[in-house]
């Protein structure tokens, strides 16, 4: 985030950022005052085995890892793959059994990623992948913004993950975006049919309408519902929430840190570089940036009062608003993650997260959330069944 002004992206590069938009995205930095405040973030946290939380009947760690960015950052540079694998390692060493990516994440490259990072303990560990973009199976490209959860391409597409994962199994499956040219029933057969090989255990949706959520939790009994949701955009709260507390449904939320905003590693002053896709985002604009900081002070002045950092009070509240969620902030740095799974061990009173609901309810978040070429692909419903 170091080039002036908020250049364009081209439109590969928007594609391929925006094709992997559908989990975690980075944790940023914590502020400098965060980290005086606690000396070393990472610690000796871990997250004990007594935190675990219920995604429908699987049962999870209470925080997750994302894996997005370990083939691509948001300004487009190419991790270690060595260090990744050894975030991945550690994680898992320190509490983490929950692990998210994708086949779009590369696409494919992710996946090899965490499948070679696990193999040493995959029965001791859950993992997710998505299918639902028209990535060509053969060479991992991916074909525009277009949706394919035809159940011909579904099967063909896990059989491609447990290659890549190194695994016999996935343990949820998300549709990573809802096809508006097929029926959520068709999807769930496909789904069902791969149950009963025993190459997926649970499934889930990503970013879905409501009704197709319905539809698929009534031919199916759907797992985890997966959307973006953090203190900087909150709409899950008004239907979502309510519907999968109703039908027993876990909620995993991807950028849980808001990209990185929560943290403070994005103010006033901040470029992005060309490529990343928070610089064509209108909440992070100079219009709307002054008004947005105000979260930030808001996180600022309750990690001062905690004893912790901006990102770990982002992801306490997050965990603090229902005992089923279970939040995947992603990260390419060992001691963001280590700051991140520090997040578990701080606790709210009823006073406190009640005073805290009340601040962050208070403050208008300005700005959209993602490019409406996005956009267009959540709260889709799928069609009805023929």
């Amino acid at each position: 985030m170091t080039k002036p002004g908020i250049p364009g992206m081209d439109r590969r590069s928007f594609l391929a950022a925006a094709g992997g938009l559908a989990a975690a995205p980075i944790a940023a930095a914590a502020s400098s005052q965060a980290l005086a405040q606690t000396g070393d973030a990472s610690g000796s946290a871990a997250i004990p085995s007594s935190s675990r939380r219920k995604l429908g009947t699987l049962e999870v760690s209470s925080l997750g890892l994302g894996v997005q960015n370990m083939g691509r950052t948001y300004q487009t540079t190419i991790p270690s793959r060595p260090e990744m694998i050894n975030i991945i390692r550690v994680a898992h060493e320190r509490g983490v059994t929950f692990f998210d990516t994708a086949e779009a994440y590369g696409p494919f490259e992710c996946e090899r990623i965490l499948g070679e990072a696990i193999a040493p303990f995959r029965d001791k560990v859950v993992i997710t992948s998505k299918f639902g973009w028209n990535v060509d199976l053969e060479t991992g490209q991916m074909n525009g913004l277009v949706p394919n959860s035809r159940p011909d391409h579904i099967k063909l597409a896990v059989d491609g993950m447990l290659e890549r994962l190194r695994t016999d199994r996935i343990d949820l499956l998300y549709q990573h975006r809802v096809d508006p040219n097929v029926p959520i029933e068709e999807v769930a057969g496909a789904i069902k049919d791969l149950k009963a090989e025993g190459k997926v255990l649970h499934w889930g949706l990503c970013e879905m309408g409501l009704n197709t959520l319905r539809r698929a939790h009534a031919e199916l009994p759907v797992t985890a519902v997966q959307s973006e949701y953090s203190m900087l955009w909150r709409g899950p709260e008004q239907q979502v929430l309510p519907v999968c507390e109703e039908l027993g449904i876990g909620f995993v939320p991807w950028s849980p840190l808001g990209v990185g905003f929560l943290t403070g590693a994005i103010d006033g002053q901040t470029r992005f570089a060309e490529g990343d896709i928070r610089g064509v985002e209108s909440r992070f604009s100079p219009e709307s940036r002054p008004a947005n900081l105000a979260l930030v002070k808001l996180v600022s002045d309750w990690a001062e009062k905690k004893q912790a950092t901006r990102g770990q009070i982002a992801l306490a509240w997050l965990m603090a608003q229902k005992p089923w969620i279970v939040p995947i902030p992603g990260t390419t740095q060992m001691a963001h993650m280590l700051e991140n799974i520090g997040a578990p061990s701080i606790g709210f009173t009823a006073d406190e997260i009640g005073e805290l609901n009340s601040s962050v309810k208070a403050i208008e978040v300005r700005g959209q959330r993602l490019p409406d070429a996005v956009l267009a692909f959540s709260n889709v419903e799928a069609p009805a069944k023929k």
